[in-house]
């Protein structure tokens, strides 16, 4: 079989941590034991959100689209990553390696929007109390959600579209652990300023618009709360806007800069680490952050568990 053209017939050798064997075993636990947090976190959370009637308000419908993403995210990674880990082999299939790329990069994708939506709901809520009904009436919160999963469709589509008709010259090593965007970029024989325009396009669009929106909500929020004088109600938006904003801080603070700082900057030991943390650690960390700081998740958790 030829491999001059990068044949699509040829397995892709995923090196993640193969040049510390001795870490493999001790990565391979810590990443199961977050898999498993975040299947049980996430599926708790859209469970509660559907069964409990009194959770059925715009927030917990985005919240529970967000834990869907972060669901779908781990998914298309974690197992192939630990199947990896735990056998001789690091290969994964052509056909594998594009689907677990779209995939990530999509969920990726749709989360940042996902992310910038909340905090719009947020904003409505705490500096429109009154007309927050009207406002976030169930049918603009569907056409945004679907907005931001088309969003995340169309760019992963875009980008996935335009890097596996890269030439890879026989190049079958993906130095990562799973099959994402800089990897297979760099796999390719040639230079493409196509995808390096599209790609930093995508990541301002992505990336940088919804920050910049959400950090306009949060700006416009924090001169809200500061005005008002009830106590109890201050630190009821507080938790609830500070769930949204560690989430946010958590997740766009390792995207950030792993995508828009340059890539010759990045040592690619720390690019892995920084990868593994917003792949992997963020989705697990969500339901934690989420129901822990929200007395009504935990209210309702109670109350499903006592019927």
């Amino acid at each position: 079989m030829g491999t001059s053209n990068g044949s699509s017939t040829t397995d892709f050798i995923l090196l993640g941590f193969s040049d510390r064997p001795q870490l493999e075993h001790i990565i391979s636990v810590v990443v199961f034991i977050f898999y498993i947090i975040t299947l049980v976190g996430n599926t708790t959370i859209i469970l509660v959100s559907y069964l409990d009637t009194q959770l059925h308000t715009p927030m917990y419908f985005f919240l529970s689209n967000l834990s869907f993403v972060d669901l779908c995210y781990t998914t298309s990674i974690i197992p192939q990553m630990l199947v990896n880990l735990w056998g001789p082999k690091k290969s994964i299939t052509y056909g594998g390696c594009v689907l677990q790329f779209f995939f990530a990069l999509d969920m990726g994708a749709t989360e940042c929007l996902l992310l910038a939506v909340m905090a719009y709901d947020r904003y409505a809520a705490v500096c429109q109390p009154l007309h927050y009904t009207v406002i976030m009436h169930p049918e603009l919160c569907q056409k945004m959600v679907l907005i931001a999963w088309l969003g995340g469709f169309g760019s992963a589509l875009t980008v996935c579209s335009l890097t596996v008709k890269l030439p890879r010259c026989g190049h079958r090593e993906v130095d990562n652990f799973f099959c994402e965007v800089p990897a297979l970029i760099k796999m390719a024989c040639v230079y493409s300023k196509v995808i390096e325009v599209v790609v930093f396009a995508l990541g301002v669009v992505i990336l940088l618009v919804p920050l910049s929106l959400i950090l306009i909500s949060y700006g416009v929020i924090t001169q809200a709360v500061m005005r008002i004088k009830s106590a109890a109600r201050w630190q009821k938006i507080l938790n609830t806007c500070g769930s949204n904003l560690t989430v946010v801080s958590l997740f766009y603070g390792t995207l950030i800069y792993m995508y828009l700082k340059p890539q010759t900057s990045t040592l690619q030991d720390e690019g892995k680490f920084l990868t593994l943390f917003y792949t992997i650690v963020t989705p697990s960390l969500n339901p934690l952050i989420y129901t822990l700081r929200n007395k009504d998740v935990k209210s309702a958790i109670k109350r499903i568990l006592w019927i």
